[in-house]
């Protein structure tokens, strides 16, 4: 599939009114069952989270049923219905071992596509194996970057190899993203695309009123984790306020490395000048954002960071590292790439201030209406279905087939390990349909999709009423 290259948080569900996917025109649309399974998912909040609610509110836009499976978080269990009669699956069970209930769901609901995300997600892997079981096509989405040396790495790389090998389609989010995991699980990059993360415009707008111009404010929004730089974060504050009298520091997020933020604060006396926010709900991110000037990331390995598209979008000067698909997020005019370092960082800040002194730097509501034509959900949306269109058309492998390259792309350890797995897993597939046919299976009433027009007229005459809008049914 060709891919354009473009220059370039827990919480309350967006409106679905709000985001930017619109229904599109096109007389004839392909329309696919599509089951969207990750151990990341709401109540939970970030990027993951964000792309999978979104791109699934876009498919359903375009005539596509769409069905979530994730895993139970405390008394949430069950299935509940999102906006727009999105169905979600809340499976109240250990990570392994999940094919019987997977397999009762995919029949119910009549699944054609598993599209699985994120690498970090066992559920998603699991979904990925018993999937091919089935004879289903699969689609898995990477959304982060990952090494080479460290043994959690190598572990991950290797899970990572057996889990894609048989993996219909893989999509990434960036170059640099796609090149990472065609090289960590041994990929043909023909069976790659990129397909970017996006930003609703219509949530990140800039409000320059809400700026004090005495000051320099300068924002962080991010979890305070080492992967995200909260150590050179620290270096940065107390040299900078030395420097500048009237510089002060937002930060929003949580994490273990936030007493460390503490600490800096305490040891410079800078309580009037860096504020710590704690944990933002998704809604609150642009009311901070649009209190600053500068929007800092410090992030050591990224895969695209919607953050600094979030930040551009509400019309702030941007500084971050030189890393991963970062440099491919946002043209140069509205970011300021630096070296992962202390000093490379303070260059580029002061770099900034110096333009916003000049009055150099284009308004914000010019920076927000030249990002907001870069990345927008029903283009994501548009371009994810062109993939299930694909992978829809390809021939299912056998299980001899399945067992041969399981063993020639994972190496003959590893390999004959899965094989064994595969034909255990195939076993009890075979015992399962003996023991419940999949012709006694209840055949579920389609809330999305083609089938699906009542259901979304019921939520429509809901919308007046937030409780009714997100309807419960207990399942276990």
């Amino acid at each position: 599939m060709a891919c354009r290259r473009i220059g370039g948080h827990g919480g309350t569900l967006p409106p679905a009114s709000s985001m930017n996917c619109v229904k599109s025109q096109a007389p004839e649309i392909r329309t696919h069952s599509i089951c969207m399974v990750s151990d990341f998912f709401y109540p939970n909040m970030g990027g993951v989270e964000s792309h999978i609610y979104q791109l699934s509110q876009c498919l359903i836009e375009r005539g596509h049923k769409v069905i979530i499976v994730t895993h139970a978080y405390g008394n949430r269990k069950g299935i509940r219905y999102l906006t727009n009669g999105l169905k979600v699956y809340y499976l109240p069970l250990k990570v392994m071992y999940n094919l019987p209930l997977l397999r009762y769901i995919f029949v119910r609901e009549r699944v054609t596509i598993v599209h699985s995300h994120s690498s970090f997600s066992s559920m998603a892997h699991d979904a990925l194996f018993h999937a091919k079981t089935m004879g289903l096509q699969t689609v898995f989405t990477d959304h982060s970057l990952f090494g080479f040396a460290d043994v959690s790495s190598v572990l991950t790389n290797k899970l990572l190899t057996v889990s894609l090998c048989d993996t219909n389609h893989i999509i990434c989010v960036s170059y640099t993203s796609k090149e990472n995991t065609v090289l960590r699980a041994a990929l043909n990059p023909e069976i790659v695309s990129v397909i970017p993360n996006a930003v609703d415009p219509t949530d990140f707008t800039p409000d320059p009123s809400r700026r004090d111009d005495n000051t320099i404010t300068v924002v962080v929004v991010s979890r305070l984790v080492y992967r995200k730089g909260i150590d050179l974060l620290s270096g940065i504050i107390p040299e900078l306020c030395q420097k500048y009298s009237n510089i002060h520091f937002l930060v929003g997020g949580e994490g273990q490395k936030r007493i460390v933020l503490e600490e800096v604060r305490e040891r410079f006396q800078l309580h009037d000048r860096v504020r710590l926010l704690g944990a933002l709900e998704h809604q609150d991110v642009r009311n901070v954002l649009v209190q600053g000037h500068i929007f800092l990331n410090t992030s050591l390995t990224e895969a695209f960071c919607m953050a600094i598209v979030e930040a551009a979008s509400c019309g702030l000067q941007v500084v971050s590292t030189r890393v991963g698909g970062i440099p491919e997020v946002l043209p140069e005019n509205l970011i300021i790439l630096c070296e992962p370092s202390v000093k490379s960082l303070c260059d580029g800040l002061e770099k900034a201030i110096a333009r916003i002194r000049s009055g150099t730097l284009p308004t914000p509501e010019t920076i927000h209406n030249q990002v907001k034509t870069f990345y927008t959900w029903r283009n994501v949306a548009e371009r994810t279905a062109k993939v299930y269109d694909r992978v829809a058309d390809e021939v299912v492998l056998s299980m001899d087939k399945r067992l041969d390259r399981l063993i020639s792309h994972c190496g003959s350890v590893t390999g004959c390990i899965f094989a064994l797995f595969a034909v255990l897993s195939f076993l009890f597939l075979v015992f399962l349909k003996w023991m419940t046919p999949d012709s006694i299976i209840d055949v579920a009433v389609d809330a999305t999709g083609p089938n699906g027009a009542w259901t979304r007229q019921y939520f429509a005459s809901k919308k007046g009423s937030e409780k009714k809008r997100f309807q419960t049914v207990k399942m276990f």
